[in-house]
């Protein structure tokens, strides 16, 4: 489903249609009110729907009139839209007075227009009426009271399918599980450890890794059954009686416990009250242990802790979720999680190979071994996916039958049911379980080519141009996307690649099992069509394509197919594609969101500036050297993404872009170690004027740019360079204001220009990263309120003073890059950098010796010291760095390079590899990884 929260935004601009447009209203206002309500109607049916779809089996006849009412739908919103877009025409005709005969020879074609709009909307409102009462003749089969007939798959029968998928992992022999012995070891400890306090142990990670494989083998162990009076397992899922899970608690007790339950005890009558009693007084004077499989909500442990006592016997409370939120949970009592995370890939091919040759004996044969590595890398560590598509291949004995599977693999997974229902259900549990939002935004993520780390930061304002988040209160829109991207992650829809200093996630990517079925449902709604350039997509309503390109030219398709596409992706994934195609699609007159990223083109189309319902573009990576001139037409376009371009200059119609928030323009130098390694864009200095403006980097100084900053008090971030002195007041007053401020860039205008910020009293109470380029005399006096920094770059600063005091306090500092930041022969870390996880010096062609105090930077993980040629010894006291992970040198001293291959360190297990990667005379780099 994933639709209904799409219709919102539709709802809006017929609401705005009735505010705006009385001549239009005069014609067909009664259809305008009718189609509102209509609209209400749909969303919340296809709300209903959504919830619904994740318990229930609907029938083919349903699933046609779930098409036609997504249909519908769109159809509005393509009418509205394209009202629009003729509206904002008229518009720009307004207010000029030298354009009078020409807004006359217009006047009827704008009659015209809202005369067909009229008329469609006409047209729509019969539609939805037929659609009514086809589904009263051929009857929609969920109940009136809201459960689905019997037959095609109730309620009932669904928790029993729940709980029989759950209960068979406890009749697993273990000659067929790989890969939990860890995992069981850790899980036994804390099961069977002295501690005497009630304890919760969640075991939790993604939809078929094994959660509950791994704790019904522990479960069934021996060991465990002797170690407590008596035993129960329960399955949760989504839906749940607390009463109906007592009495299945209860009954299993008595069973362990080879008690019989008392005759006069009737489970069925009983009440809530007294079941919650019968469990307590059972409980109490006995050691128990209740594993509760498949655990949702943080609500279950409310409904049911206070019939688990804390009897300071030993007892154990043993939970699986796919939700770390409730694995963290503060349950009030001793707790340990155990994250499960992905076979290795070792251990998958041993999985896959007990399944897919078991008439061989678990063997591989070696005409297949090459074949068999694809698949199972595709499974990405899943077992359940591995067990699944093992199953499949093992009727299959050629190679050329083996990759006509890994090549088909997406229809596989779709079609063939026999092998991969229990993955699809499984997989897809926390899909069905999301909002409607929320599954927009998860479907969204498939646009992306396979294996694609998506950067956090474009996510969220590409879900932000889709009209998939809106403000909540006092809360901005970026705040709220970023809580859905959390939720994603947390749920295990979404995979972490990369996080930040702060422990944000950087970037994140898509399981491949995922992603397949993924694609299959937004390929069913109409939500994402998928193609490599060459193949044309139908005229059926897509409303966002992405293309990987695969070929140097992307073939022409018909306006008419592209009438609909709301937005264009295009990825060049081979090298092949990125010599020389510059020709893209035309007809995208209703264009949201235009992302041209690392796309070989040089040119923008023509009509780019006439999609004045464009939200969203990004030409980063491109050859582009300039943006058209009539830009500022683009009033809705929130974002303007332009990195790594040969862009130099905004045009001067920037200024009319009111709708912007993120302005993100830079290119980098060949040379990234010198002063200027990269270059800003040069802006209007009216940009400033732009009230809805987040996002400001990175931009030139010139002009009168500086004096109007002090009215962007909204600003969250700002890179500037080609900063003077003379600025210094001027510059700090303005940053003063911006007390939303979390990151700061500010560069001299060359490197002998002294940076000169001392005029700011305070930073801004929020600011986390900080960038200053230029020469320094000595550290801002306002260093010390820098209480939620997590990022400082010092960059050709060239302090000749001990400047660390000054910063080894700060209590979130995460990350510290010093470029040409010290002009001495000595650092001494002597105490403080509590939070440092990542120190990067380099370019500081004096520096001979680093002191780390022990005690200092607890939890750095690595290190990185480049271009310091004087750099003879390795940093004092690098070993007592309990974290240390990696140690990187680069262009230092030969010495130094000789000496720790000739170190007592090789022979000692404090290093497990040094691998020289680079030799040119005196240069070697060398990659470190310190023991754990």
């Amino acid at each position: 489903m994933a639709l209904s929260s799409s219709l919102d935004p539709v709802i809006s601009k017929v609401i705005s249609v009735l505010e705006n447009e009385a001549s239009l209203l005069a014609e067909v206002g009664a259809e305008i009110d009718e189609i509102k309500l209509e609209l209400k109607a749909i969303t919340a049916f296809l709300e209903d729907a959504d919830k619904r779809l994740g318990v229930v089996l609907i029938s083919e006849t349903d699933k046609q009139w779930l098409a036609s009412v997504r249909d519908i739908a769109y159809e509005v919103e393509d009418v509205i839209d394209e009202f629009m877009y003729h509206f904002n025409k008229q518009q720009q005709w307004r207010g000029k007075p030298s354009r009078f005969f020409l807004k006359l020879i217009q006047f009827p074609r704008n009659l015209l227009v809202r005369h067909r709009v009229a008329v469609k909307l006409q047209y729509i409102n019969k539609k939805i009426k037929s659609i009514a009462e086809r589904s009263h003749r051929y009857r929609v089969s969920w109940s009136e009271s809201g459960k689905p007939d019997k037959q095609i798959g109730g309620q009932y029968q669904y928790n029993n399918w729940v709980k029989n998928l759950s209960e068979s992992s406890l009749f697993f022999k273990d000659e067929d599980l790989v890969g939990i012995d860890k995992a069981q070891d850790e899980l036994l400890g804390w099961l069977m450890d002295q501690e005497l306090q009630r304890t919760v142990i969640s075991v939790v990670g993604m939809g078929g890794l094994g959660k509950t494989t791994l704790v019904a083998n522990t479960f069934n162990k021996q060991v465990v059954k002797q170690h407590f009076d008596c035993c129960a397992w329960i399955t949760v899922s989504q839906q749940y009686v607390v009463t109906e899970l007592f009495k299945s608690i209860i009954k299993e007790l008595y069973d362990t416990a080879k008690e019989k339950i008392d005759p006069v005890i009737n489970l069925d009558s009983m009440s809530y009250r007294d079941l919650m009693g019968e469990l307590l007084n059972f409980l109490q004077p006995r050691r128990y242990l209740i594993v509760i499989d498949d655990v949702w909500s943080t609500n279950f442990w409310q409904d049911v802790s206070i019939a688990l006592p804390d009897n300071m016997n030993g007892s154990r409370i043993l939970l699986t979720t796919r939700k770390e939120d409730v694995a963290s949970f503060e349950f009030g009592v001793v707790k340990h999680i155990l994250p499960l995370q992905p076979l290795p890939f070792d251990e998958s091919m041993a999985l896959f190979c007990k399944k897919a040759f078991v008439v061989k004996g678990g063997q591989c044969p070696a005409y297949l071994v090459s074949s068999a590595r694809k698949l199972v890398a595709k499974c990405e560590g899943l077992p359940l996916a591995i067990v699944a598509l093992g199953g499949l291949m093992a009727s299959k004995n050629t190679i050329a039958e083996w990759n006509g599977v890994y090549d088909n693999l997406h229809r596989e997974l779709n079609e063939n049911d026999t092998y991969f229902e229990r993955l699809k259900y499984i997989s897809l549990l926390s899909y069905h379980d999301l909002s409607s939002r929320l599954k927009q935004c998860f479907l969204y993520c498939c646009i992306f080519p396979e294996d694609y780390a998506i950067k956090r930061k474009r996510l969220i304002r590409l879900w932000m141009a889709e009209g998939f988040v809106d403000p909540l209160n006092e809360t901005i829109a970026e705040v709220i996307a970023e809580r859905y991207l959390t939720e994603l992650i947390c749920r295990g829809l979404l995979q972490v690649v990369m996080r930040n200093e702060s422990g944000r996630p950087e970037k994140c990517k898509m399981h491949d099992i995922l992603r397949e079925f993924a694609i299959s449902i937004s390929k069913s709604i109409k939500f994402v069509a998928k193609s490599d350039g060459k193949e044309e997509i139908g005229d059926d309503g897509i409303r966002r394509w992405s293309i990987e390109a695969k070929e140097n030219e992307m073939k022409t398709t018909r306006k008419t197919a592209l009438s609909r596409v709301r937005s264009l992706f295009v990825f060049a994934v081979k090298e092949t594609s990125k010599s020389s195609f510059n020709r893209l699609p035309s007809g995208f007159k209703l264009m949201r969101v235009l992302d041209l990223e690392d796309t070989p083109i040089n040119e923008l189309p023509d009509e780019l500036v006439n999609l004045f319902n464009l939200r969203y573009l990004n030409v980063t990576g491109t050859q582009v050297k300039e943006l058209p001139r009539n830009i500022g037409k683009l009033y809705n376009l929130q974002s303007l993404v332009m990195k790594r371009t040969q862009i130099k200059e905004l045009p001067a119609g920037a200024v009319r872009l009111k709708s912007l928030r993120y302005l993100i323009a830079y290119r980098y130098n060949v040379n990234r170690w010198a002063f200027d390694a990269w270059f800003n864009t040069v802006v209007p200095s009216r940009i400033c004027l732009l009230n809805n403006l987040q996002v400001l980097t990175a931009v030139v100084a010139r002009g009168d740019l500086i004096n109007q900053l002090s009215k962007m008090t909204q600003l969250r971030k700002l890179d500037i360079d080609n900063v003077k002195e003379a600025d210094e007041k001027i510059l700090c007053f303005a940053i003063a204001k911006m007390i939303h401020l979390r990151s700061l860039g500010v560069k001299s205008c060359n490197e002998h220009e002294q940076v000169k910020m001392d005029a700011l009293e305070s930073a801004p109470p929020d600011l986390e990263n900080l960038v200053l380029a230029g020469k320094l005399e000595k550290v801002p006096c306002w260093f010390n309120s820098l209480d939620r920094l997590t990022q400082l770059s010092l960059r050709w600063s060239r302090l000749r003073d001990d400047f660390l005091p000054d910063i080894q306090a700060l209590p979130n500092l995460g990350e510290l890059r010093l470029l040409n930041a010290y002009a001495g022969e000595r650092l001494d870390f002597l105490e403080g950098f509590r939070k440092l996880k990542v120190l990067r010096i380099g370019g500081c062609p004096g520096l001979k010796e680093i002191v780390i105090n022990r005690g200092v930077m607890p939890g750095l993980q690595q290190l990185f010291i480049v271009k310091c040629q004087e750099f003879t010894t390795l940093p004092h006291g690098w070993e007592s760095l309990p974290d240390l992970q990696q140690v990187y040198l680069s262009d230092v001293s030969p010495g130094l390079i000789q000496r720790i291959c000739r170190s007592k360190w090789m022979d000692q297990r404090t290093i497990t590899g040094i691998v020289l990667s680079r030799q040119e005379g005196t240069e070697a780099m060398f990659n470190i990884t310190r023991w754990h």
